[in-house]
């Protein structure tokens, strides 16, 4: 298939570029690498530096089968002080890119969501059934995305999936030797967060914060869901070919159990060998106790489940990390 992949030279939506070149396929990728990195991009991959306001007509003009849409502003405390910028983003820059769609006749796309569409649940692990109250900006734009295309498959036919998760870990092998992983600025991520701190070996008081050791769980601490980026691609993949015309499917991708800023501090400790100073700070406010999302409904459908567990996702992150410049 030719496929347009717009977010294309960030974590995931390279990965995800990466694997469909490896699957066969002809793929586009459009970024404006605001927040991407042009040597992500596989090489193998056509590259169009631009936005999808502006470009992603031109570039579906040319014919593809698919899009797969990553390009979205994605730091949840941005978008509080921002959140105009969230909106005219992400919502703005999707409707843009379906007007697209539209206009060249490009009727399939799988849309990377987000599980902060849910809020704070009232249970877990959480379904896709469960209500949509975003807390934020970012969830909400996200939300309001979900509803727009569900509008175009009624209303143009398109096949639509959008997928949802929360947290995205490890590194993916690059065709070229290398890896692709996280490059982030700033990094809100908790593993290469930690990663980072181990690169240091503690140097000058370095030292990871545990926001919260009083929560009713096993240790103590925050729960969270991750997922191997890896695994993640596989699913969108997979999404394609759930592109039903007329309709929009939602997919939740998670672990099913998650895991604890312990545990995976401890996963960290093990995998690289230092011994990654913690200290235990104040709760912060809106922080639930745990976030899990259910992958029941795409392993039913479309056979799909997570692979790679906490100790490999830190340990292709901690070789990425190895081979970035200090």
């Amino acid at each position: 298939m030719r496929l347009l992949v717009t977010g294309g030279a960030g974590y995931i939506g390279s990965v995800v570029a990466s694997l469909l070149i490896e699957a066969g396929h002809e793929v586009a990728v459009l970024d404006d690498l605001s927040t991407g990195h042009a040597d992500a991009v596989p090489a193998a991959a056509a590259f169009a530096r631009g936005t999808v306001r502006d470009d992603a007509q031109a570039v579906l003009a040319g014919g593809a089968d698919a899009v797969l849409h990553f390009a979205a502003k994605s730091l949840v405390a941005e978008s509080v002080a921002s959140p105009s910028r969230y909106w005219q983003h992400n919502l703005g820059g999707t409707l843009a890119l379906l007007e697209a769609m539209r206009v060249t006749r490009t009727n399939r796309i799988v849309f990377s969501s987000t599980a902060a569409v849910y809020g704070e649940p009232e249970l877990v692990p959480i379904y896709e059934a469960a209500p949509t109250r975003p807390t934020n900006p970012y969830g909400a734009s996200k939300l309001a995305v979900d509803t727009a295309l569900a509008e175009h498959a009624r209303m143009h036919g398109i096949g639509a999936v959008s997928l949802r998760y929360f947290n995205v870990a490890g590194a993916h092998p690059g065709p070229d030797g290398g890896w692709l992983g996280e490059r982030h600025d700033p990094e809100t991520h908790l593993i290469p967060n930690v990663l980072a701190i181990a690169l240091t070996d503690g140097d000058q008081g370095a030292h990871v914060s545990i926001y919260g050791d009083d929560y009713p769980t096993p240790d103590g601490t925050c729960i969270r869901d991750y997922i191997h980026v890896t695994d993640l691609a596989r699913a969108h993949l997979l999404a394609l070919d759930a592109c039903t015309p007329g309709q929009h499917r939602i997919y939740n991708l998670g672990s099913g159990t998650g895991f604890s800023n312990l545990q995976v501090l401890q996963a960290c400790r093990e995998v690289t060998g230092h011994e990654i100073p913690a200290r235990v700070a104040a709760r912060r406010p809106g922080d639930p106790a745990a976030l899990i999302a259910s992958f029941g409904k795409i392993q039913t459908e479309r056979g799909w489940r997570p692979e790679a567990g906490l100790h490999a996702m830190v340990a292709d992150a901690w070789e990425f990390a190895l081979g970035q410049p200090r």
